[in-house]
This record gives C-alpha cells, structure tokens and sequence, in this order.
C-alpha cells in the first residue's frame, strides 16, 4: 500500500486505508484479518468525520473498549480540558485524537510474518480436473 506524500505527517489525511493497515500491524504479532480490521477503522473514522479529536461522552462502553485498545497500540491518544463552572467547581471534559505519526509508521510497516495478503484458497490452487476425476469416480463406483 503507498500513501502518498502529500498526505503524510501530521497535517495529512487519514484515510480508511492507512487506518486499517496500521490497525493490522498494531493488534498482535499475526495481525488481524483485512475485513475485521476494514471495519474497525470504519467504526472508529465514523465518530471522528473530519474532525481531529471527540469528546469522550458520545462513546457507549463497547466503543470505549475499542478506543482503549487502540490507545495501547499507539493510535489513539487522549486529553483533557479542565474548567471552573460558574459555581466555582472544577469541570473535566476527555477528548481522543489520533496519533498520526503512528498510524503512518503502523500504516507503512509490512504486513506481519504469517499473515497472507490476499493469498488464494488451497481449493483455487487445484486444477479444474481434480474435481472432476473425483466425481466420475465415485459414480462408477457399486
């Protein structure tokens, strides 16, 4: 996969596709399969849009969990911002933002040792015959 330099670094886009290969090279050392990491990352690009960082409160429990995972991976990071309200007390809101530069090296890494890229089933590997000599044996067969 090439990302194109314009869109490195920090002030470039993410896409769907650097989010999913760095998801891929940051879960464990096999890595995670392309749909399960395709649609993770459109799960989590779905709450940002085009904004650099939400606010922790629109996350239901299940998606925390999510965005926990990705926080020990390095591609999530989190803040806070503090505020006195007009009573006086203290008022903490919690954001998460993505860590570009680390989903760029996650994005460019290879992918992990042992894990095909769109490798071909063993079933396709076997010549159309094969299937058919099967067959007309077990029919000529009492």
């Amino acid at each position: 996969m090439a990302i194109h330099p314009e869109n490195r670094g920090i002030e470039g886009t993410l896409t769907i596709d650097d989010l999913t290969h760095a998801i891929r090279n940051s879960i464990d050392s096999e890595g995670m399969r392309e749909e399960e990491a395709r649609a993770m990352a459109q799960h989590i690009l779905n709450f940002f849009g085009y904004n650099e960082r939400i606010i922790d409160n629109i996350l239901e429990p299940e998606d925390r969990d999510a965005f926990y995972m990705l926080e020990d991976s390095g591609i999530l990071t989190t803040e806070r911002e503090e505020t006195t309200l007009y009573d006086g007390r203290e008022w903490r809101i919690h954001y998460w933002l993505f860590k570009k530069e680390r989903i760029q090296e996650l994005a460019q890494a290879p992918v992990p040792v042992g894990q095909p890229v769109n490798a071909p089933s063993i079933y396709e590997e076997m010549p159309e015959d094969l299937w058919e000599v099967r067959g007309e044996k077990e029919e000529t067969e009492p």
